[in-house]
Parts: structure tokens; sequence; C-alpha cells
């Protein structure tokens, strides 16, 4: 959000460049979150598989989509043609979708015409989708599913991903909800930050889930996201240094506009190389 498309090609293709960063990601709301309420946005997965592209070794994803906004099956259709277009190199992040607040995180549904259910009924309906978008990218019959929240009939994905026998999933979120269906269905799981105690018990509540359900708590890898401040590094660093100690390996950061100039070689040098000579002294 407020940004222009040009100046996010900028960075991500000099990301592209630099070993260091692994992954990146766009985010997936209609209207700007902040700042100009009527700033511009781009469709995030649109914006996406034009990075893709652009770009030749990145991995890359949305953190996360929202699943209020796409019926199931043609999310996967979507993230299918972008795992192609990236030679097999999407992680498919996926989630509730926004909260009744902030307000400006909520208009976007009612301005673009589209349904805001309540709780109960988001968090059932992104499980559903989870096991939907799965069939599709993996099954080789056409198949019906009845669920509570979503019908389909003769259902069938074609072509298949690259990336068997489908792209990581990411499921983002904090919410108690959320997190068990993480346990059922995520390759990665996404919190966005916040005080680092509660990060910590969020991971144990995971850890709890997965092994009501049998699960091993270890094959989910542990992401966050923490945002960058480009004045005080230092914090940022402190920052990575706390979320690694708790177990958190998958490490998002989050670029602020406008970006400076070679903004990807400063995060390499200033906060990941940095940091991990930290931890190796």
């Amino acid at each position: 959000m407020q940004v222009d498309y040009h100046d996010v090609l900028r960075v991500w293709c000099e990301a592209d460049t630099i070993p260091e960063i692994e992954h990146a990601w766009l985010f997936d709301h209609l209207m700007p979150i902040g700042g100009d309420p009527n700033g511009p946005t781009y469709e995030g997965w649109t914006l996406l598989s034009a990075l893709a592209a652009h770009t030749r070794r990145l991995r890359l994803g949305l953190l996360v989509t929202s699943n209020r906004f796409r019926p199931p099956a043609m999310l996967a259709k979507i993230a299918t043609t972008v795992d192609i277009v990236s030679g097999g190199r999407l992680d498919f992040g996926i989630g509730v979708g926004s909260r009744p607040s902030p307000p400006a995180a909520h208009r976007e549904y009612a301005a673009h015409g589209l349904p805001f259910h309540d709780t109960a009924h988001a968090v059932g309906s992104l499980a559903e989708a989870c096991t939907v978008i799965r069939r599709l990218w993996t099954e080789q019959e056409p198949f019906d599913f009845d669920g509570t929240y979503h019908q389909l009939t003769g259902a069938f994905g074609n072509p298949k991903p690259v990336q068997r026998p489908h792209p990581p999933i990411l499921i983002g979120g904090r919410s108690a909800p959320t997190l068990r269906v993480a346990a059922e269905h995520a390759d990665l799981w996404n919190i966005p930050g916040g005080d680092i105690d509660d990060v910590v018990s969020r991971s144990a509540l995971l850890d709890r889930y997965c092994a009501e359900i049998g699960r091993d708590p270890a094959s989910i890898t542990r992401s966050i996201h923490l945002p960058v401040s480009y004045d005080r590094p230092g914090a940022t660093r402190d920052a990575i240094g706390e979320a690694i100690d708790a177990g958190f390996l998958h490490i998002v950061l989050g670029l602020s506009t406008p970006y400076p100039v070679n903004v990807a070689r400063w995060v390499a040098d200033e906060l990941i190389n940095t940091s991990a000579r930290g931890k190796s002294s």
C-alpha cells in the first residue's frame, strides 16, 4: 500500500540477487490499512504473479491471503498459476482474513461487496478451504465436496502445481481457533509479531493442538513477521535475536514505504548478517 509498482519491483529484483534473503512477501488487502485511506493498493495475487515472472530465486507468497476474498477452488487455481510462473517457488500463505477491527481493515469488504461473517464462520470456512485446495492440487479425478461452508460439484484442478505434493501451506494468525486449523493443515505457521512472551505462549498452544491430533509439532516451521526500523536497526536486530531464541527460524522483515535506495542490500548487511554474526559469536 502507498507504493508504486515499480518501487516494489525494484526492491524485489534487488533482493533476488542477495542470497541472504531467502523469501519475499506481499500482503492481501484491497484498500490501505494505514496512511492515506484513498491511497493506492494493488491486488496481491496479481502483483505476486508479476513479481514471480521478474525473479528467479526468491521463494514468494502472500502474508497472508484472506480466505474471505476468494472461493477456495478459484484460489487454488490462482496459486497453481503463480507456482508455475515462478518455477515452483510459491509458499501458499492463507488466513481467516481481517478481524472486525481496525475499521481500516474492515471497510474493504463492504467496499467490494464481500460478506464479512462472524469468527466461527470464518474459521470453519478456512479449515474447509485448506482441505479443498489441497485436494484440488493433488487429486487426479474430479470430486464433489459438500461442506458446511463450501460446496463444489465436479471439482478438479488441471494443471497441478510444480511443487509436489503441493506448495507449502503457511497459515497466519494468533487466535486459538486459527491455531487449531494450523495444527491440522500448516507446514509453516506465522504470527504477526507482538510481545515475545505472547508469541512463545501461542507457539506452545500450537504444540498442544498438534499433540492432540497426533502430529509432531516440530513438523510445523515457526515464522514471525517483524517490522523494520530504518532509524533504529539495533532494535530490529534485538527482535530478530529474541525470535530466533524462541524457535522462530523463519523471519519475515516488514519494510515500510518509502523504500530507501538499495534497501535490500541494507537489510542483508545491517540486519541479517549482523544478527547471524551475533549468534555465532
